[in-house]
């Protein structure tokens, strides 16, 4: 394609004949001497370490989808666990009924090595909410306001951020 386009400029330009016939073989050399292609996605997904795709069959034919036909990722992976009774992402409130110290820490559960929590004192509600970020930096995380003592409990597995 590119030697049709530089043959018909080369036409009506002969001072760029020379110039087109030059670049026409340079192109010609440099083309690929094979002509079968090979489908890089399908080689990469089977090499992938990356998590499995959580997707369902979809609605049938006529029918309006309902969240469970059509929801993926994540969100699929939340209504799966409604309908077996489990909160995967694990939002029910901390221990506010105790102050935690360095002897017995209030632990947050967490599938990554980092969380951010909100400390609202104990009983709750005793001072405004403090946002800590916890890590497996540190072992415990003393809230500012009212002292209390967080540790990161990491369930996760530590390679996990590396599936890319």
């Amino acid at each position: 394609m590119i030697a049709r386009q530089l043959a018909s400029v080369a036409l009506r330009q002969p001072a760029f004949a020379a110039r087109a016939a030059a670049v026409s073989r340079t192109a010609a050399a440099a083309a690929p001497a094979f002509t079968s292609v090979r489908a890089l996605s399908s080689s990469a997904a089977m090499r992938s370490s990356a998590p499995p795709v959580i997707q369902g069959e979809g609605s049938k034919e006529g029918e309006v989808p309902t969240d469970e036909d059509q929801a993926t990722g994540l969100e699929r992976y939340e209504l799966l666990g409604r309908l077996d009774g489990v909160d995967v992402f694990n939002l029910k409130p901390l221990d506010a009924s105790r102050v935690g110290t360095v002897k017995e820490p209030i632990k947050v559960q967490s599938l990554f090595p980092s969380r951010i929590v909100g400390c609202t004192g104990s009983p709750a509600g005793a001072h405004d909410t403090i946002w800590l970020h916890l890590n497996t930096e540190l072992k415990h995380h003393r809230c500012p306001e009212c002292g209390s003592v967080y540790e990161l409990d990491f369930i996760g597995d530590e390679h996990d951020d590396h599936h890319h």
